[in-house]
């Protein structure tokens, strides 16, 4: 079964009052750029796929939030989950409007006067971004949801098979998925825009996230924990490795990370009870 990717067009998902004005032609994700090929003695010049960043300053009720480095893709999904994960809105009801031109985006919210405060922490995410959520107050996750462990690895693959990454081996993958399957996926140079991405495009169709998970291509950092427990997703998976403070994060909130899925080997650092068929004891 095919699914949407985050940044695909949603039919009849959009709210009448969140329609984004185009100045801009879609851009390509990739641009083939020349090069000198070096392999053993070879010596040959030609063109490689290079990956796309764009700068994206983005304007929240007339007030410059941010800069983001990010795919040139999916900006509606990536700024409604980024509005909801910073607590900006609770719901994507309360964006008045999104409007998109050239390297800007000016969104205007029903609540004119709740923007980012003043406290910010630098990021360990691609592109240096910055959070203004307090860590000392991030919310708690009690749902039961629990994924079946024969599970883990075909989503896996599901989630981190792409061509874009086979082309240009510059790009990270987020999905959001059920243990049915694929709800969506996004593909960004910043994993944390991914998951944005992907937590928007659910926010806007309506997606119960306490009983989805998050796949990710990328280091599992202490932000992306973050943003999941805001949404509220309780597991983490990634072909990669993840972080102290984000395992410290994930064991307080409720969220089960697990880390090098690879075939059938992984690592589950917190919260085992949310793998059905462990079979081993879990603290």
């Amino acid at each position: 079964m095919l699914h949407p990717r985050a940044s695909d067009p949603i039919p009849g998902a959009t709210h009448p009052s969140c329609l984004l004005p185009m100045k801009t032609e879609e851009r390509s994700m990739w641009r083939a750029l020349p090069c000198i090929r070096v392999d053993g003695e070879v010596r040959e010049q030609t063109s490689h796929d290079v990956i796309e960043e764009l700068p994206v300053a983005l304007f929240i009720n007339g007030r410059h939030a941010m800069t983001a480095m990010m795919s040139p893709a999916g900006f509606e999904d990536f700024v409604t989950g980024f509005l909801f994960t910073e607590q900006i809105i609770d719901a994507a009801e309360e964006i008045e409007s999104i409007r998109i031109d050239q390297n800007r985006i000016s969104v205007i919210t029903k609540n004119l006067f709740r923007v980012t405060g003043q406290k910010k922490t630098i990021l360990s995410g691609c592109g240096g971004s910055t959070s203004y959520i307090d860590p000392e107050k991030l919310p708690k996750i009690r749902s039961g949801f629990r994924i079946p462990l024969d599970r883990i690895h075909p989503l896996t693959d599901e989630v981190l098979t792409s061509d874009l990454h086979v082309r240009t081996g510059g790009i990270h993958l987020v999905g959001l998925a059920t243990p049915e399957g694929l709800i969506t996926r996004s593909e960004d140079i910043g994993r944390h825009n991914a998951l944005d991405r992907v937590i928007g495009y659910g926010l806007r169709t309506g997606i119960d996230f306490s009983g989805t998970l998050v796949i990710t291509s990328g280091r599992i950092s202490s932000e992306m924990v973050r943003k999941c427990l805001v949404a509220t997703i309780p597991v983490i998976i990634s072909r990669g490795a993840t972080t102290t403070l984000a395992v410290d994060i994930a064991s307080q909130g409720g969220i089960c990370i697990i880390g090098f899925a690879r075939g059938s080997r992984m690592r589950i650092y917190t919260h085992g009870e949310r793998v059905e068929g462990l079979g081993v004891p879990h603290s």
